[in-house]
């Protein structure tokens, strides 16, 4: 309340913007979906405190480290987004014994919510692996690996097909099949009698055939296929980049550093090749990437870092390998997508990207 010229004027309370951490949660999932993400890694909300929780400040980090933690504290958030889940080995005790289980006394103490959505947002379109391929100047991209959808356009995981002559009681054998569990079943009446198609579990496909196979007639018709996930286009794992114009080795090498906004990359020259050499093709991962590049055709392999043989083996095929450091090739990412989360949570939630948040390895 102000006093002005006798009269006293009330401004108007301004209030923090603010979300359900759900909703935020529900946000996250819609960008990098957690079907997407590898198999083996933990991808998610990891730390939840108890609702209701709302976030007015999301803090974004590469490396959810102690620093980052004090950081997130000093701040006021209530979500710190980790694109490394620093809840990954299953813990035995949760102590201040060890850097991890003090982040996750920390986080639970003072209510910070802890969200990783890692490989979700390498194998997203517009996810890391796109920005990381921008440091190659103008080139046109296709995923290493597709991922496919999470679900099967139709039930089950095989489908089995075959052909009821017109002389056998088709309706009879229709109910046997649809008292399977996890079976669904379609006909279609033919002239020369029905062809029966069956969608089920491989539990059930086992029952199924049991039931055909009482039928000369119809066990020779029998044909199972293994349903397959549809491949999602432009969303997988790595990156293989065409640039629209050849370009030297050198050039690319300094167009990634400025990208990354690094001094130093290190560099193995494939054999046969130099700094002079042109470059077509790029295949590109962040993080830890031999895994994805192995056997992949290119001119040039970018990634984070990659074993001693490893970089031995792409060498040897005429592959220049650039490593950046781990974190290197993932961090910069973070500055996009602070200002794509501040768009899809409509400015509801202060996004901002952790300035303690750094690699831990230095060039002296």
């Amino acid at each position: 309340m102000l006093l002005s010229g006798g009269r006293l004027l009330v401004r108007p309370l301004t209030r923090r913007p603010l979300m359900e951490l759900a909703s935020v949660v529900a946000a996250l999932e819609r960008l990098a979906p957690p079907a997407l993400a590898a198999s083996w890694d933990n991808v998610g909300l990891l730390v939840e405190p108890s609702p209701p929780h709302t976030v007015h400040t999301m803090l974004l980090t590469n490396d959810l480290t102690e620093g980052v933690m004090e950081e997130a504290l000093r701040l006021q958030a209530q979500l710190v987004l980790a694109y490394h889940p620093p809840l990954f080995h299953p813990f035995r005790r949760v102590t201040m014994a060890t850097w991890k289980e003090r982040l996750l006394v920390r986080a639970l103490e003072n209510r910070v919510a802890i969200y990783s959505p890692h490989t979700a947002f390498d194998a997203s379109p517009h996810g890391v692996n796109d920005w990381l391929a921008k440091g190659l100047g103008d080139c046109s991209t296709v995923p290493l690996t597709n991922s496919t959808a999470d679900t099967f356009p139709t039930p089950g995981s095989h489908r089995l097909e075959a052909t009821i002559p017109a002389s056998y009681d088709a309706a009879s054998v229709v109910a046997r099949l649809r008292a399977l569990e996890g079976a669904t079943v379609a006909l279609v009446t033919l002239s020369s009698g029905s062809r029966l198609s069956l969608n089920c579990s491989r539990k059930a496909l086992v029952e199924a055939v049991r039931v055909l196979n009482r039928v000369e007639e119809i066990r020779a018709s029998l044909e199972v296929t293994e349903l397959q996930k549809p491949p999602l286009p432009d969303t997988g794992m790595g990156r293989l980049c065409a640039l629209r114009e050849k370009t030297s080795t050198a050039a690319v090498i300094r167009r990634i550093k400025e990208h990354l906004k690094l001094a130093h990359v290190r560099v193995a020259l494939g054999t046969g090749r130099s700094l002079d050499s042109e470059v077509a093709t790029a295949a590109v991962c962040a993080g830890s990437g031999a895994s994805v590049l192995r056997g992949v055709a290119a001119d040039l392999f970018l990634t984070g870092e990659m074993s001693h043989h490893e970089v031995l083996d792409a060498v040897a095929v005429g592959t220049t390998v650039v490593l950046c450091e781990h974190s290197n090739s993932e961090r910069g990412f973070l500055v996009e997508l602070r200002d794509v989360l501040s768009q899809s949570l409509e400015g509801r939630v202060s996004v901002l990207v952790s300035a303690a948040d750094r690699e831990p390895l230095r060039v002296m």
